[in-house]
C-alpha cells in the first residue's frame, strides 16, 4: 500500500513538473518595459481652466504650516479651491513676507504624478490676473525651506495618489489643521 502511495506520489510530482516547464521559443521581449498594472499611465486629459476665480479675500484666506524656519506665511483662499474630475485640486494660494509683500497665484496640484502647476498670477497692478505667467505641470520639490507645495501635498490636498475627499473637506481639514498624519494617529 505505502509502495503504491509512493508511485502515484511521484507520478503526479512529475506531471506537475512536466506542466511547469516551458516549452515556448525564447522571445527577444525587453523585460525593462514591464509595469505592473495600478502604475500603467492611461490618456490623461486636464480639464480647462477657462474661468479663474475672483482674487482673494482676507476674510476667506486659510493659513496652513509650511516649517517652523520660514518667516513667510502661508494661506489658502477657501473660496477657490476645487477638486476637478481630471484629479486635479486647484487653489489661490497667497505667500507673506513679514515686511508685508504678497505673491498671489492661482495654481493646481496633480495628486498621481506629484506635480503642480501655475495658471495665473497676481497682475502689476494687483487688480487681476495675469495669465502669461502660466507654466505646464512640474514636479513638486521637497525639503526646501519654502516647499509649500509638498506641505499642501502631503498634509491636506492628496493621499494614496487621489485627493482627500472634495474641496468641502478639504477646506475643513486646513481650517482645523487636520493634516494626514493627524488623522492616521
Amino acid at each position: 500500500m505505502k509502495a503504491l502511495a509512493l508511485v502515484v506520489a511521484c507520478v503526479a510530482t512529475g506531471a506537475l513538473l512536466a506542466g511547469c516547464s516551458s516549452a515556448g521559443k525564447p522571445t527577444n521581449k525587453d523585460d525593462s518595459a514591464f509595469t505592473y498594472l495600478l502604475d500603467r499611465q492611461g490618456t490623461w486629459v486636464e480639464n480647462k481652466v477657462d474661468t479663474l476665480p475672483p482674487l482673494p479675500q482676507e476674510s476667506n484666506l486659510l493659513p496652513f504650516e509650511v516649517s517652523g524656519n520660514t518667516p513667510l506665511h502661508f494661506s489658502i483662499d477657501r473660496n477657490s479651491l476645487s477638486v476637478g474630475s481630471d484629479g486635479v485640486v486647484r487653489y489661490t494660494v497667497v505667500v507673506t513676507s513679514p515686511a508685508g509683500a504678497r505673491n498671489v497665484n492661482y495654481e493646481g496640484i496633480r495628486c498621481d504624478t506629484y506635480e503642480w502647476r501655475l495658471y495665473a498670477g497676481l497682475n502689476a497692478d494687483h487688480d487681476g490676473w495675469d495669465r502669461t505667467v502660466a507654466n505646464d505641470f512640474t514636479r513638486i520639490e521637497n525639503g526646501a525651506l519654502n516647499a509649500y507645495h509638498a506641505a499642501l501635498y502631503q498634509d491636506y490636498l492628496c493621499a494614496n495618489k487621489i485627493p482627500t475627499g472634495n474641496a468641502k473637506q478639504i477646506v475643513e481639514n486646513i481650517r482645523y489643521k487636520r493634516t494626514a498624519a493627524s488623522m492616521v494617529r
